[in-house]
C-alpha cells in the first residue's frame, strides 16, 4: 500500500504542545499522530490509528490463539448492574455518571465485569457450554481528577478486556494460566520489557491479582523486586512480621519533658542528651510515630483514625488507600484537630486511642510494632514524650494497617532477599476474581448432578492506548519518533527533494517497487515543500525506513536510513530492495 504525504490528513509541529509533560505526549501530537480535544480526551489521526490497528491486532492474534472469543460490549451501560455489585458507589468519584431524558442513570464504562456475567447468564445455562473465554476491545472512561502524560493517563482510553468463565476453581486456574501466558506472548511481540507483580485488586476484588509493568522513569507505579525472584507493586507488598518479644520484667514508662520537640528528629536529639541509652544512640526507628488520617466513607461520613508506625518511615498514601478501601484517605487537616481536642498536635501518644477508649478514635499500628516492643512516643501533653511504652502492656491497637512506605533493602515477605524499588507502567493486568460478580448477578449453571452452581470468573485487561504511547516513550531520539518495525504505520518512508523531475521520477519507480515487494509506504511527493522539512518530519515521523531521492538521483544513487541504528547511507538504486530486506 501507497500513501502520498500530499493527500494524507497531516499537520506537523515544529513546537511541543504547552501541556505536554512527557516525550511521548509532545512526539504523538508534533507528530500529527493524535491530537488534544480537551484534558484527557484526544482524536485519533491517520497515522495514529495505524499503529494503534497494528497493536490491536497483535493482542487480538494471541487472545484468539489462545482460544478467546471476540464480542464488542456498548460503552454507555445502565446502573442497575453496577448497583448489585455495589460499585456504583464504590468507585465513587471515578466513574462517569449520566442521566437520560427520562432520568434513568447510566454510566460510562470503566469497566465491563457486569455486563460479560449478565451476557453469559442470558444465553448459557448448563456445565456442558462452559469454560469460555470472551474478549473485545473498546473504550473505558474515568473521571482522572489530573489527567497529564497523554495517552499515559487519559480520561477517554482504549482497553482489551476479557473475562474468563469456569464451573470450578481449578478451571479457573487454568483459565487464567492460560490467559496469562498469552499476555507474555502479546509483550514479547510488542517488544516491551515487563516484570510481573503481585498486585492489589482493588474496586475489582478477587483472590489473586497480577500487574504487568514496563518499567520505564516515569512509570506511576512503584513496584519492588528482589533478586530472588519476588516482585510486587508497593501497595501489594506485606511487611514481615517479627516475632513479638516478652512482656513481663520490661521498665516503667519513663516522661521526657522538653519545651520543643515536634519532630521525630528534635526528639530523637532530644532522648540521646537527657536519657542515653548504653551500646547504641537512640535512632529515629526507636521511636513511635503516631500519624493521623481522616477517612471519607462511601456514604460520605468522615472519620479520623491514627496509624502508629516507626518514625523512621512515612506514610505511603497508595498503601493507605489500599489499607482502607474503599474509603478515601489523606492526611487530617487542622479542622480535624479542632474536633478531637484530644489529640495534640506534635505530641500524639497512643495511650488514649482506641475504638473504646475516651476518645473513641480507631488506631491501627504498622506491622513491625508487636507486642513487647517498647518505643519513644507522644505523652499526649504538649512538650512531653515517653520512652519505653511497650506494646500490649500499655497500648494495644484496633488492628494493623500496612501503610508505611517500603525502601530499597527492605526484606523480601518470601525470603528471597533484600528488595531493589523501580518505577513502572502499568500494561496489563490479570484478576482471579472468583464468584463475586457472579453471585451478585446470580450467574448460574447447571453442574453434571443437575444442581445450579455458581459460576467463577477471572478478569483480564490491558491498556492498548497507554502501550502505543509507552513504545513512543521508548522508541524516539532527539529528532523524532522511531518506531519498531511490528507497529510502524509504514515499513518505508520514501523522500523526493528539490525541483529537479529526475528525483521525482526516481523516487516514483521506487515506491512502485516497495509496493510490488509488499512493503507498506509513505511518499513524500509534496512539491512546494523544502527539503529542510521534509526530512525534518521524515525524522519526526519516524519510520523505520528513511529513502531520500535527491542530490544524487541522476545518478541513480539514494540515501538510506535505518532510524533505530541511526545509519545512513548511499545506495545504488538498483540495490535498494536488497539494501531494505537487510534492514
Amino acid at each position: 500500500m501507497v500513501t502520498r504525504l500530499s493527500h494524507l490528513f497531516l499537520r506537523t509541529l515544529r513546537d511541543d504542545p504547552s501541556d505536554a509533560e512527557v516525550t511521548s505526549h509532545k512526539l504523538l501530537v508534533r507528530a500529527g499522530y493524535v491530537r488534544r480535544q480537551s484534558p484527557g480526551i484526544f482524536a485519533w489521526l491517520p497515522l495514529g490509528l495505524r499503529v494503534r490497528a497494528k497493536i490491536e491486532d497483535i493482542i487480538r492474534e494471541e487472545m484468539v490463539a489462545a482460544g478467546a472469543q471476540e464480542v464488542l460490549l456498548p460503552a454507555l451501560l445502565p446502573r442497575e448492574p453496577y448497583e448489585a455489585t455495589n460499585r456504583w458507589t464504590e468507585y465513587g468519584d471515578g466513574m462517569f455518571r449520566l442521566q437520560d431524558r427520562k432520568g434513568a442513570d447510566y454510566l460510562l464504562a470503566p469497566t465491563h465485569e457486569e455486563m460479560f456475567a449478565l451476557l453469559v447468564k442470558d444465553l448459557y445455562s448448563s456445565y456442558k457450554d462452559l469454560p469460555v473465554t470472551l474478549f473485545q476491545i473498546q473504550d473505558k472512561y474515568r473521571d482522572e481528577a489530573r489527567p497529564r502524560a497523554g495517552l499515559l493517563r487519559g480520561r477517554e482510553f482504549t482497553m482489551k478486556d476479557a473475562y474468563s468463565f469456569d464451573l470450578t476453581d481449578e478451571g479457573l486456574e487454568r483459565s487464567y494460566q492460560v490467559m496469562r501466558d498469552a499476555y507474555e506472548k502479546i509483550f514479547a511481540r510488542l517488544g516491551l520489557e515487563y516484570v510481573i507483580v503481585k498486585a492489589d485488586a482493588g474496586a475489582m476484588g478477587g483472590s489473586k491479582s497480577e500487574e504487568f509493568l514496563h518499567p520505564i522513569g516515569v512509570g506511576e507505579d512503584t513496584f519492588v523486586r528482589s533478586a530472588g525472584g519476588y516482585a510486587a507493586n508497593v501497595e501489594a507488598y506485606v511487611t514481615p512480621v517479627p516475632e513479638a518479644l516478652p512482656i513481663e520484667g520490661r521498665p516503667e514508662p519513663v516522661l521526657l519533658p522538653a519545651s520543643d520537640t515536634p519532630t521525630i528528629d528534635t526528639l530523637v536529639a532530644h532522648a540521646n542528651e537527657v536519657a542515653p541509652r548504653d551500646g547504641a544512640p537512640w535512632t529515629a526507628a526507636d521511636t513511635l510515630k503516631n500519624v493521623v488520617l481522616a477517612l471519607t466513607h462511601l456514604d460520605g461520613t468522615r472519620e479520623v483514625v491514627v496509624v502508629g508506625l516507626p518514625g523512621d518511615r512515612d506514610v505511603d498514601m497508595k498503601r493507605a488507600e489500599v489499607a482502607f478501601a474503599p474509603a478515601e484517605v489523606e492526611a487530617a487537616g487542622d479542622d480535624d484537630f479542632k474536633k478531637h481536642r484530644g489529640l495534640v498536635k506534635g505530641y500524639i501518644g497512643p495511650q488514649v486511642l482506641g475504638a473504646e477508649s475516651a476518645t473513641g478514635i480507631r488506631y491501627f499500628v504498622d506491622p513491625r510494632v508487636v507486642d513487647g516492643t517498647a518505643w519513644i512516643t507522644g505523652a499526649n501533653e504538649r512538650g512531653v514524650h515517653v520512652s519505653g511504652l511497650v506494646m500490649g502492656r500499655d497500648f494495644t491497637a484496633d488492628g494493623v494497617a500496612e501503610v508505611s512506605d517500603v525502601r530499597a533493602g527492605d526484606p523480601a515477605p518470601d525470603g528471597s532477599g533484600p528488595l531493589e524499588t523501580a518505577r513502572g507502567m502499568e500494561i496489563g493486568h490479570v484478576f482471579q476474581l472468583g464468584r463475586k460478580y457472579a453471585e451478585a448477578l446470580g450467574l448460574k449453571v447447571q453442574d453434571d448432578n443437575g444442581k445450579l452452581a455458581t459460576v467463577t470468573m477471572g478478569s483480564y485487561g490491558i491498556g492498548v492506548t497507554r502501550i502505543l504511547a509507552i513504545l513512543a516513550e521508548a522508541h524516539n531520539d532527539e529528532k523524532g519518533l522511531v518506531w519498531p518495525k511490528n507497529v510502524a504505520p509504514f515499513d518505508v518512508h520514501v523522500v523526493a527533494t528539490g525541483k529537479d523531475e529526475v528525483a521525482y521520477d526516481l523516487a516514483t519507480s521506487i515506491v512502485a517497487q516497495l509496493e510490488g515487494e509488499r512493503f507498506d509506504v509513505v511518499y513524500d511527493d509534496r512539491p512546494k515543500v523544502s527539503p529542510g522539512v521534509k526530512l525534518r518530519d521524515a525524522e519526526l515521523l519516524g519510520m523505520p525506513i528513511v529513502v531520500v531521492a535527491g542530490r544524487g538521483a541522476a545518478d541513480g544513487v539514494v540515501e538510506l536510513w535505518d532510524r533505530a541504528s541511526g545509519e545512513r547511507r548511499d545506495v545504488p538504486a538498483a540495490e535498494l530492495l536488497d539494501a531494505v530486506r537487510a534492514i
